[in-house]
């Protein structure tokens, strides 16, 4: 009996996506990877000035990029935002929900403020973009990919001051999960990525709180960015077309199991 070969390719001609918190870090990598791999790319994030900078980058580099100033934590700009996307580059295909803050906080010394504002970006934003683009695919009766960003944290507190972090990517997993199932049916496939340590404008802020701790890990390295890019090809790939609900890890053994 024989089996046909599956579909590796890494071609994202023909789609179009949307990577939030894109500005810095993972998600300037992750737009400009997207890009590179033929897909046109909204970036969205709040500082509008580093949005047209990355647009230009990829427009030199020969791809196709939109800028959407968002703040994730507006319910009524995100559905703005979706729809100036579709308006400018057509229907969502590919969303990245990368937009996150730390907590930074001890529980008993967090303002309601913080609460708030962590809550609302790291999971109500999520959430809202997800339905947001779940929707216009259903009603185009379309396929699509969603790949949440979450984090180590979501499985293991390394340190105190991290407590509402942890919470929020926690829950962004089991909402990737729970999201992944009611859209099986349409084709609409929800996965994240839960990255440990890796060089990025968060992890600089928290080094600068409590020091580099780099030599503490196994391999005493810092991830690079771009060790992030297979696994969101992947995800976004016909390469995953039977993965859904997943939760992959990537952190070069930096946390316990």
């Amino acid at each position: 009996m024989s089996f046909p070969l599956p579909n590796v390719s890494h071609d994202l001609t023909g789609q179009v996506a949307l990577v939030t918190g894109a500005t810095s870090g993972l998600g300037r990598r992750f737009a400009r990877t997207l890009a590179a791999a033929g897909a046109a790319v909204a970036v969205a994030g709040r500082r509008a000035e580093l949005l047209e900078t990355l647009v230009k980058e990829i427009e030199e580099d020969g791809g196709r990029a939109f800028a959407v100033p968002l703040d994730v934590r507006d319910a009524e700009a995100i559905g703005a935002a979706v729809a100036a996307v579709e308006e400018a580059l057509g229907l969502i295909t590919i969303l990245v929900n990368n937009a996150g803050i730390p907590d930074a906080a001890l529980v008993h010394k967090m303002s309601v403020e913080l609460l708030d504002s962590v809550l609302d970006t790291n999971i109500r934003g999520p959430w809202l973009l997800a339905t947001a683009v779940g929707r216009r695919l259903i009603e185009e009766g379309r396929p699509g990919r969603i790949v949440n960003i979450s984090s180590l944290a979501a499985f293991y507190v390394a340190t105190s001051g991290t407590a509402l972090y942890s919470t929020t990517k926690a829950a962004l997993n089991r909402m990737t999960e729970a999201l992944a199932v009611e859209w099986a049916r349409n084709h609409i496939n929800v996965n994240a990525i839960a990255p440990g340590n890796f060089s990025s404008e968060m992890m600089d802020g928290m080094i600068e709180r409590v020091g580099d701790f780099t030599g503490m890990l196994p391999r005493k390295r810092m991830g690079d960015p771009a060790q992030l890019d297979s696994t969101l090809l992947y995800l976004v790939s016909p390469a995953s077309e039977f993965v859904t609900g997943a939760v992959i890890k990537v952190d070069d053994g930096q946390l316990p199991r």
